[in-house]
């Protein structure tokens, strides 16, 4: 850890490279908020009352 901070390029490139890999792997908010839609309409429709008439 002290050989990325010993000069200001190194620190940089780190830096960067955290936050490239943040960025690649979070989801976008229209992504996750389908997905997530998508397992509630799911749940619901799977759901049926034994004691319903068919």
């Amino acid at each position: 850890m002290s050989q990325v901070f010993a000069s200001r390029w190194k620190a940089l490139t780190w830096s960067l490279g955290i936050l490239a890999t943040a960025y690649c792997t979070l989801p976008a908010a229209d992504v996750a908020r389908e997905h997530e839609t998508k397992q509630v309409v799911q749940a619901t429709a799977a759901h049926k009352s034994p004691w319903a008439k068919d």
